[in-house]
């Protein structure tokens, strides 16, 4: 394990893991015994789901978020697999959906009523009958709605399409057969385009989903790859395994070269599984460790050495597994970045972790909370199966924010178009006469087919704000007022452009006039 001495300014320098206390955990809950390496655990702003024991059959318990305290021995579950569960996801963009995956083979969709549990629910919404094989893992897309992949122990990832009306889908709208053993993990980039999958083959792989095809393929002998993890868009990944030692490892890899890591580090020599969760907003890195009661945290850099080692929360309590809130439903007012939820099968308890940057103020802290990603897709299923790709929709965590369309999407650079381009269309004929010059009206349309089309919210067409000018304005304290002010500015800069084409249509005429002048004296 190497040394961490270097000191870098960072303003999450000092984040620690604050335990929450015991009125606030979740207690006497039979979590399962099940060992397949999984987090067992789902958390949204409403409810936390948990996988448990149940004689018979496999089941989850689906607890409302605020319900803290001891569980009712007797409180209801949802029931309705034949064969244990093995993973549990949220719909990210409704609190109310939630997706389970078993070793009956099957997926089951359930609705979870906006209410306490009072009976079992045994009836799912949808059931997706595909594998042929117990269903390990479960995935939806991260930006268009209903689209779900289920990766099964018969080598094969699923993509399911749930926008239609049957209860029972038995076709994939697309099947991934490309790996030959079980995936271990599966991970999207942020927009959902890429897809990377980590195989019990010892391969990391890079696969277009919509197509099929492997783009990158890696198998490095010293990393035995357990998690695979994209680390938003810095056009990296991340991983866990183990060294040729059988210790823990990490290592963090360039997405478009797979042949060789661009760092590797050993953590301990324990047997646990690593789990990795990278807070895109933040740029932080969490690996959690599977037996122990440790996490790590890093701080990631597009330039070397990459990963900066920030701190450890360490507790006595292992953990099964692991749920992880949302951005969406943290508490900003109380600084907290990032919020786990810890599964302790010994004490039969659901342990929440906090990650908190110190401030002394208790005001809305800009600089720690950048635009996040919004409950609402960017996509229907449909358009992303017919190509469409799209960032996620953001919004601030300030209470009270509207999602805006995402900063990548917005801060792409306009097309400029040349007028001389304009020019070689008019003038192409050599000589012009005074009766062939353009009207007012042709040149707007002359302008406008040169022009890009930019259509903005009404809430943010060019105005002024509070008397001062555009480029007047003071200098913008919060995402929103930035979003705004870029809005502001892109409408100047068009209008300025379209100013300088028209001016250059003027100029080309009046020299088309004067050669015509010269020809006509020159006859005489």
């Amino acid at each position: 394990m190497s040394w961490h001495p270097q000191y870098r300014s960072s303003k999450f320098r000092h984040v620690y893991g604050k335990v929450a206390s015991k009125d606030k955990c979740y207690d006497c809950v039979p979590i399962t015994r099940n060992v397949h390496d999984n987090h067992f655990c789902a958390v949204n702003p409403s409810f936390i789901a948990v996988v448990t024991e149940c004689a018979g059959g496999g089941a989850f318990l689906v607890i409302p978020i605020k319900q803290t305290g001891k569980l009712d021995p007797h409180y209801p579950k949802v029931c309705g697999h034949k064969g244990n569960v093995l993973d549990i996801k949220w719909n990210p963009f409704n609190d109310f959906v939630i997706a389970s995956c078993s070793e009956d083979a099957t997926v089951k969709i359930w609705d979870i009523p906006n209410q306490l549990l009072k009976r079992n629910i045994t009836t799912p919404k949808k059931e997706l009958l595909g594998h042929a094989r117990r269903v390990g893992l479960i995935e939806w897309h991260p930006t268009a709605d209903n689209i779900l992949f289920s990766s099964g122990y018969d080598y094969k990832i699923m993509i399911w399409n749930l926008d239609v009306k049957d209860a029972v889908i038995s076709k994939p709208v697309k099947i991934l057969d490309t790996h030959k053993d079980v995936v271990l993990s599966m991970s999207f980039n942020i927009d959902g385009s890429l897809l990377a999958t980590a195989c019990r083959d010892r391969k990391i792989r890079v696969i277009d989903p919509r197509a099929g095809t492997v783009l990158q393929e890696g198998s490095y002998k010293p990393h035995r790859v357990n998690k695979v993890l994209f680390l938003g868009n810095m056009k990296k990944l991340f991983s866990t395994g183990t060294s040729c030692w059988n210790n823990r490892q990490i290592a963090l890899w360039d997405q478009n070269d797979l042949s060789v890591p661009l760092l590797e580090e050993d953590l301990d020599g324990s047997s646990g599984l690593l789990f990795p969760v990278y807070d895109s907003d933040t740029r932080m890195l969490y690996v959690v460790g599977k037996g122990d009661g440790n996490i790590r945290y890093y701080e990631i850099s597009p330039e070397k050495p990459y990963l900066n080692y920030l701190m450890e929360y360490r507790s006595h309590s292992p953990q099964k597994g692991i749920g992880m809130m949302p951005k969406r439903g943290l508490d900003v007012a109380a600084c907290e970045i990032f919020r786990f939820y810890k599964l302790i099968p010994t004490k039969s308890l659901i342990e929440p972790v906090s990650m908190i940057v110190p401030r002394r103020s208790e005001s809305y802290q800009e600089d720690i909370y950048p635009l996040t990603a919004a409950a609402q897709p960017a996509l229907t299923a449909q358009e992303w199966l017919s190509g469409v790709n799209k960032g996620p929709l953001l919004v601030s965590l300030r209470p009270g924010s509207e999602p805006v369309n995402s900063l990548p999407q917005l801060l792409e650079p306009e097309p400029l178009m040349k007028a001389t381009d304009l020019s070689q269309q008019q003038g192409g004929e050599g000589r012009m006469s005074l009766e062939d010059k353009q009207k007012p009206r042709e040149i707007e349309d002359a302008r406008k087919r040169l022009t890009v089309e930019e259509k903005l919210p009404k809430n943010e067409q060019m105005c002024l704000s509070n008397g001062f000018g555009i480029f007047e304005c003071p200098p913008p304290k919060t995402e929103n007022e930035l979003l705004q002010m870029y809005y502001r500015q892109q409408e100047e800069i068009r209008r300025l452009r379209e100013l300088v084409i028209q001016r250059d249509v003027q100029i080309k005429q009046l020299e088309l006039e004067l050669r015509n002048l010269c020809m006509d004296r020159g006859n005489y």
